[in-house]
């Protein structure tokens, strides 16, 4: 028995914001103590506040990304990462010009019961 699994066909999270979000390994492949994706943020896009219940790391692959970590604005540019820790509020976006493609993984698995989105307009 191999040791290994090849990930060729990722799954394509249906979203209504044009962002993309293939996910490689979570949730939607049975694994739940992680989730691995490639997103495609575009111009001008941004999500409701969020408090997850799992660490989440992002790399930058091109573009910027904004993060509003707890009341404190960051940016991070191609080549950049960054580790956000369970129970921080966040709401992540791309204010900018350009596309954002980065990578993002979460510990535990991301679901959306573990994200604590928020509704729109609540601040």
């Amino acid at each position: 028995m191999k040791k290994f699994k090849i990930q060729q066909t990722p799954f394509v999270v249906p979203t209504t914001d044009g962002k993309l979000i293939e996910e490689h390994w979570g949730n939607s492949t049975g694994n739940s103590n992680i989730s691995i994706a490639h997103m495609v943020a575009p111009p001008d896009w941004s999500e409701p506040h969020q408090t997850p219940e799992f660490d989440e790391f992002t790399f930058i692959i091109s573009g910027k990304k904004q993060f509003e970590i707890d009341g404190e604005t960051v940016v991070l540019e191609k080549g950049q990462s960054i580790m956000i820790e369970k129970g921080a509020r966040i709401p992540y976006s791309n204010p900018f010009p350009e596309e954002c493609e980065y990578v993002s993984i979460c510990l535990p698995a991301f679901s959306v019961e573990s994200v604590n989105r928020e509704e729109e307009g609540v601040d």
